[in-house]
């Protein structure tokens, strides 16, 4: 009988901690992150990643490591001569994450992946537009038009 009871507790207790991504993900998530200028990709472009739990700096193309949270990834890139970059990314909330959270915890789960960051994910793969300086674009349109530099 007692072997029963706490078989019947053991499912129970995993059941519960299945919808709960605090309990059950990283906190962190590895980003690779991308740069293109004029639809080519560039390399060596200095980038800083932030969200409300830290920064973290990377290289293009890189990878880097991070903190996870529910608020938009910030990305600002950019290199001396080449161009810059500004943009944020959106934190996603997986749905299997949602319906194991609202099902078997009645939606505190919810509450707790919100606060850790847990339960959100960002891309994989981050992929930033940049735009070029104006030094660089002015050189770029000087040598188009063939004139000669002696």
């Amino acid at each position: 009988m007692r072997s029963t009871i706490h078989r019947a507790a053991l499912c129970t207790a995993c059941l519960l901690l299945a919808g709960c991504a605090t309990i059950t993900d990283s906190s962190q998530q590895e980003i690779e992150v991308r740069s293109v200028l004029d639809h080519r990709e560039v390399g060596g472009i200095g980038c800083v990643l932030s969200n409300k739990n830290g920064r973290w700096f990377v290289n293009t193309p890189g990878r880097v490591l991070i903190r996870k949270s529910n608020d938009n990834l910030n990305v600002d890139c950019g290199k001396a001569g080449v161009g810059s970059s500004v943009e944020a990314v959106a934190s996603q909330y997986g749905y299997g994450k949602m319906i194991g959270n609202a099902v078997i915890s009645g939606g505190l789960g919810y509450y707790l992946d919100r606060r850790s960051g847990a339960g959100f994910d960002y891309p994989a793969v981050v992929t930033i537009l940049m735009h070029a300086d104006k030094d660089a674009a002015d050189m770029a349109r000087v040598t188009e038009t063939g004139s000669a530099i002696y």
